[in-house]
């Protein structure tokens, strides 16, 4: 393999940073035992300021080792488009009207369910947002579906006193399920997007190679984890009388949220769509809710640092896939992509010419097979953990935990797409 000095320490430096997210909940212990340095502490533990902070090092580091020149030259290349567009339509989706909708919409099909099976209102509900919303994922793309899916889970599970079970393979089908759930489309899923205008693939193709198999695993891990938890779910509260959200205040933000969503390769426009948005919501306050403009930062700040130092790794990544078979390749993309966000490492394999249309499938299934399995493995995942990160134990998301919670879901995923 050929590489130069300036790779070699972006190497070392990205290794390091995927270490750290392992590490986020040691430093919120730390934090605890040493007030006097908490707060710095409580900063290197919060997963979504981990590949920022050392991009910054990166930056850094390019900086002494070939001038500031380079070091800005390097930076102005970067397209952070994804990381803006997350954070642009993770503010828009995780509003009050937006989740009123989408809610009124699960209660509606969980009664249905209720009636036709015979059981309670929590399970139900659970199922749907698990099975459902990531199927939303290819209409409204995944992040969206990831900050609808958070929030609701959030309510429904996640504010009660929750077993450390029920957290993480709540937590763990999730992501496997939005990482699989935008793969109806071909301008859903980052992993898809990057090569989908490169090979030519079309929504009516990804449906057709992805859509049956897709849909399979996620009713399965969806189902699944329903049985395996029903008893720990909560009824909503009956009682507690919800404020109805006027039709035309949905219907606004229903509007802002498609233009996002259609214009999401211009990061011009819907920056400007997000700003009129967030006016919008300033003058007309009625029947609003804070916005979540600190974990979309957050969670922006996350990819942005995985641009800036994942754009360096294909002089390791790229020679690995040339040498891969079809089958090697989707088992390899499945592990690489949970040490390397799956939109890059396909934008890499989509480098390398003369490949053959099953070295193609094999390599886009198996990046989103593995979407679940770490935070850092699929671009929606810090949202989702931007959104419930407080509820687990020490504010901290353990990301063994989460790997091991993954393991089935994925498993259940490598059988659709392999066997079927």
């Amino acid at each position: 393999m050929n590489f130069t000095p300036t790779e070699l320490g972006a190497s070392i430096i990205f290794t390091i940073a995927v270490l750290h997210t392992f590490c986020t909940g040691y430093f919120e212990s730390i934090a605890k035992k040493s007030p006097r340095h908490a707060g710095l502490w409580h900063l290197l533990g919060e997963v979504e300021i981990v590949f920022g902070f050392w991009a910054a090092i990166l930056v850094i580091f390019i900086s002494f080792n070939d001038g500031l020149a380079t070091a800005k030259e390097f930076l102005n290349k970067r397209n952070f488009t994804e990381p803006l567009f997350v954070f642009a339509i993770m503010i828009v989706a995780g509003t009050k009207p937006i989740l009123y909708f989408a809610t009124r919409i699960l209660h509606a099909l969980a009664a249905a369910l209720q009636y036709l099976l015979h059981i309670r209102s929590a399970p139900a509900l659970y199922f749907l947002t698990l099975a459902i919303t990531p199927l939303l994922g290819s209409v409204i793309t995944e992040p969206a579906a990831m900050t609808l899916a958070a929030f609701l889970l959030r309510d429904l599970v996640y504010r009660h006193k929750c077993s450390t079970a029920l957290l993480f393979g709540t937590l763990g089908v999730l992501f496997v399920n939005i990482s699989i759930g935008g793969t109806l489309t071909n301008f859903a899923a980052p992993p898809v997007l990057m090569v989908a205008s490169t090979w030519g693939w079309s929504s009516a193709f990804m449906f057709a190679n992805f859509g049956i198999e897709s849909c399979i695993a996620i009713f399965i891990n969806a189902l699944a984890v329903t049985l395996l938890f029903h008893r720990q779910l909560i009824e909503p509260n009956a009682d507690k009388k919800e404020v109805k959200i006027p039709l035309a205040v949905i219907s606004v933000h229903l509007l802002f949220l498609c233009g996002v969503v259609i214009f999401a390769h211009d990061p011009i426009i819907f920056t400007w769509i997000l700003l009129f948005f967030i006016g919008y919501t300033t003058a007309y306050p009625k029947h609003q809710s804070p916005l979540i403009l600190k974990e979309a930062l957050l969670v922006g700040f996350f990819l942005g640092g995985l641009v800036v130092l994942g754009s360096l790794q294909g002089w390791w990544l790229q020679p690995i896939l040339e040498r891969m078979s079809p089958t090697a390749v989707f088992y390899g993309s499945l592990v690489l992509t949970a040490f390397t966000d799956n939109a890059a490492l396909t934008y890499l394999g989509s480098l390398v010419t003369g490949t053959s249309p099953e070295f193609k499938l094999a390599l886009v299934g198996g990046a989103v097979a593995g979407g679940g399995l770490t935070v850092i493995a699929n671009a929606p995942n810090p949202a989702g953990i931007a959104i419930l990160r407080q509820h687990f134990p020490n504010g901290a998301v353990s990301a063994l935990y989460l790997l091991i919670a993954a393991i089935p879901p994925t498993i259940v995923a490598i059988l659709a797409y392999r066997l079927i």
